[in-house]
């Protein structure tokens, strides 16, 4: 008798463990889709704010109105940022990337000053870049303005396709992860059905009867959340490593709100799912007991 109860207990203690483990796997996955959705605009204005107009000012152009044009930049609303690189730097710049020392070999340096405009995330777009060309040309201190078009109607598209592309895939783990943790509660409510009904048989209340599956519904679910959340918390560690200065989560708050999130929503499917598969087995017929 000790022996059978030892191996009854054994069992639920592994259908317990393993319950556990598939809601803390399925809430996991859930938050990476999470992180991803959060810094997905984050990555996306970290791409477009890196891509900048390049203002050649003139040859005779003065130190002091180079300085005043790059105030008068960077007070406009959508840039982020300026550069100013002069001649020097320009062709010290482009002899480490050709390896050679082309200005000994021309006898002159051939490029002009500049000022690199790093736009904000918001007006990278191909409008603004082309009204703000318009604008710099009509400057009198500069030359020529140079930005790739093609590649700021590349990143705009893709950034867009790629979103969309995040959303679908995002409410689709979401139905994937309810059905996968629902059917892993039923699962578990299944293999005490006889329990529930011998308590049905002794005259025991509903709600007597669900209130124990309840609870350890909503414990699976916040064990599992919080599992979860340490799993989400190392990996953002592990990326933070990896990925210095491309990604950056230090917004606690954010954060915070997600962990929150996967906690209620671990809980409340692990409450509604044994919720249902409680009353699936109440109201069942003895003899479906056995199929």
């Amino acid at each position: 008798m000790q022996i059978k109860e030892n191996t009854i207990r054994r069992r639920l203690t592994a259908s317990y463990f393993t319950s556990v483990v598939s809601i803390t796997l399925v809430l996991f996955m859930l938050g990476l889709v999470g992180l991803l959705l959060l810094n997905t605009k984050k990555l996306s204005d970290y791409v477009k704010e890196n891509i900048g107009i390049s203002v050649y000012l003139n040859d005779d152009a003065r130190e002091v109105d180079i300085f005043s044009l790059q105030k008068t930049l960077d007070s406009k609303k959508q840039v982020k940022e300026t550069t100013y690189i002069t001649r020097e730097k320009a062709a010290e710049d482009f002899q480490n990337e050709l390896g050679e020392d082309f200005v000994e070999f021309l006898g002159y340096n051939p490029l002009p000053s500049s000022i690199d405009v790093k736009l904000k995330a918001e007006y990278a777009n191909p409008d603004s870049f082309a009204v703000l060309e318009k604008e710099f040309r009509a400057l009198p201190e500069v030359a020529d303005v140079a930005y790739q078009k093609d590649l700021i109607y590349a990143v705009n598209l893709n950034i867009r396709k790629i979103s969309l592309a995040i959303l679908v895939f995002s409410v689709l783990l979401f139905f994937i992860a309810i059905t996968l943790i629902n059917n892993t509660i039923r699962l578990s409510v299944y293999s005490k059905r006889f329990i529930i009904r011998t308590m049905q048989l002794v005259g025991a209340h509903h709600y007597l009867i669900r209130r124990p599956f309840l609870l350890k519904g909503i414990t699976q679910g916040v064990i599992a959340a919080l599992l979860s959340i340490l799993l989400l918390i190392l990996t953002l560690y592990i990326v933070e490593k990896q990925l210095e200065g491309l990604f950056s989560f230090q917004d606690f708050r954010i954060l915070g709100a997600l962990f929150g999130i996967i906690l209620i929503v671990g809980v409340l499917i692990a409450l509604f799912s044994t919720l249902f598969s409680v009353n699936k087995y109440l109201n069942m017929k003895t003899d479906n007991l056995y199929t």
